[in-house]
């Protein structure tokens, strides 16, 4: 198998390249988008934490082990924090998962129109926190970009720290119209495996239990 099969067949294992064997429409390429910005969103939080961590484990090994420390040490875990956690916020947006309370949402009829229109409020609150950050982020970005303000430690420019936030916020914007249009569905899961509904299986297993002791009598 030459390079590019291999490259062609994991890319459509993971959803980063199209199925040429069916009928391919324009919502195809809408969706490779979303799963190519999230791909590199995963890339670029998985280096931020290595980075991280490498940084930081370093740094106590000098400060501790030969009584000295890097200057920049400190700074660039900070910056890396920032990053991992917009970059964070937006792919747990994706796969819906954020923290929730469902005693209400879980008490509804399972595809009725309750639960219908609570998926709906969340995307459109999702949307409406995505607008917010992608709009305040550029702007607060752009208007640092007018000044010469620097960072103490590694003199980068000040308004590196805060690109993340309109990143993140266009992210869940983006995805938020996904959702509410219909382009993709919740069960379009890049990240995780479909939740599992505990109280359907514990019914399922009260029924098959009960249809056991009625088969023995």
């Amino acid at each position: 198998m030459s390079d590019s099969s291999k490259f062609r067949e994991w890319a459509l294992k993971n959803k980063l390249a199209i199925d040429r064997s069916r009928e391919v429409r324009a919502r195809d390429y809408v969706i490779l988008v979303n799963h190519w910005c999230h791909k590199v969103l995963l890339t670029i939080a998985q280096i931020a934490v290595i980075i991280m961590l490498c940084t930081v484990f370093m740094n106590v090994v000098l400060r501790f082990c030969f009584n000295s420390g890097i200057t920049w040490a400190e700074e660039i875990p900070s910056l890396l924090v920032t990053l991992f956690t917009f970059l964070a916020c937006a792919i747990g947006v994706r796969d819906h998962m954020h923290i929730s309370v469902t005693i209400i949402y879980n008490r509804c009829r399972k595809g009725g129109a309750m639960r219908k229109f609570m998926d709906i409020l969340v995307d459109v609150s999702t949307l409406v926190c995505g607008i917010f950050l992608l709009y305040y982020g550029w702007k607060y970005v752009s208007m640092l970009l007018g000044k010469p303000g620097v960072l103490p430690m590694t003199g980068w420019p000040t308004w590196i720290k805060y690109v993340p936030a309109p990143v993140c916020g266009f992210i869940m914007t983006f995805d938020s119209i996904l959702f509410l249009t219909g382009l993709i569905k919740p069960e379009d899961l890049l990240y995780s495996e479909p939740e599992v509904d505990y109280q359907e299986l514990v019914k399922q297993q009260a029924a098959e239990l009960a249809a056991a002791k009625g088969g023995k009598n």
